[in-house]
């Protein structure tokens, strides 16, 4: 059984017109850093008044008192529409227990562990690294934040402190597709790997002998960067029955 639990909302962060965080507090299971939830609300919309769900991941580490979630607001979508105009005070429905593999206990050991994501989908690797269990066993991470504005780069500075906190293990790079910025690289994800303009950047190779590819995001950058990988570095898709370099989770 996972039950539908009460969450009450702490306060919503209005990012952007499309992006927002909720703030929550409730009394959820344990879960390992890196996996989602899933949030709910009834349809007001409709006579029956039937649950709205949608699957979510956290910022948060489990450690964290607070429970917080990064989402965008879809055009015309119900429920992330009914969340962006939550008020504090108000109260959402979540699952009492957490789901997905998308954790560091399902990574093999390797010497640097390359973590890209689209969009919302930085939560799960803020919840990681956040946590920080079960990261000494890697000599380098990286982190790549994809996203289309500046202005989407929304955890930025959570990311610097992350930066911080690892004392040089932990390389952080963002990536803009619709502008340029002097502090970010310019261009979509599988380009940047096939003129290895961010490797050369980075200063850092992937291979499948020393690297570790996690892949989260954008269904299409999830395909194509995972088809590159195999097609050109030698990288195969690591299952739990077969150790592999490459991790994935798309994020709709």
């Amino acid at each position: 059984m996972n039950p539908w639990i009460n969450a009450d909302v702490l306060e919503v962060k209005r990012w952007t017109n499309n992006l927002f965080s909720l703030i929550l507090n409730a009394s959820i299971a344990p879960f390992y850093a890196g996996q989602y939830t899933k949030l709910s609300l009834y349809d007001t919309n409709t006579l029956n008044k039937n649950k709205i769900q949608r699957a979510y991941s956290y910022v948060s580490a489990p450690s964290d008192k607070k429970i917080e979630i990064y989402i965008v607001r879809i055009i015309n979508g119900k429920l992330s529409n009914l969340l962006y105009n939550l008020q504090n005070g108000d109260t959402v429905f979540i699952k009492e227990k957490s789901f997905g593999f998308f954790i560091i206990d399902e990574i093999p050991d390797c010497e640097t562990l390359w973590m890209f994501a689209t969009g919302t989908a930085i939560g799960p690797y803020c919840s990681i690294l956040k946590e920080g269990k079960n990261l000494n066993r890697f000599k380098n991470i990286v982190l790549i934040h994809a996203v289309r504005y500046q202005n989407e780069l929304t955890y930025l500075p959570l990311m610097k402190e992350l930066d911080k906190k690892y004392h040089g293990k932990l390389k952080i790079q963002t990536v803009i597709s619709r502008e340029k910025n002097k502090y970010s690289l310019t261009g979509r994800i599988p380009y940047l790997l096939k003129s290895k303009i961010l490797e050369t950047h980075i200063g850092l190779s992937i291979n499948s002998k020393t690297s570790h590819v996690m892949l989260c995001g954008n269904p299409l950058m999830v395909k194509d960067t995972c088809c590159f990988l195999i097609e050109n570095r030698n990288m195969q898709k690591h299952l739990r029955r077969k150790q592999g370099n490459i991790t994935m989770e798309n994020y709709w």
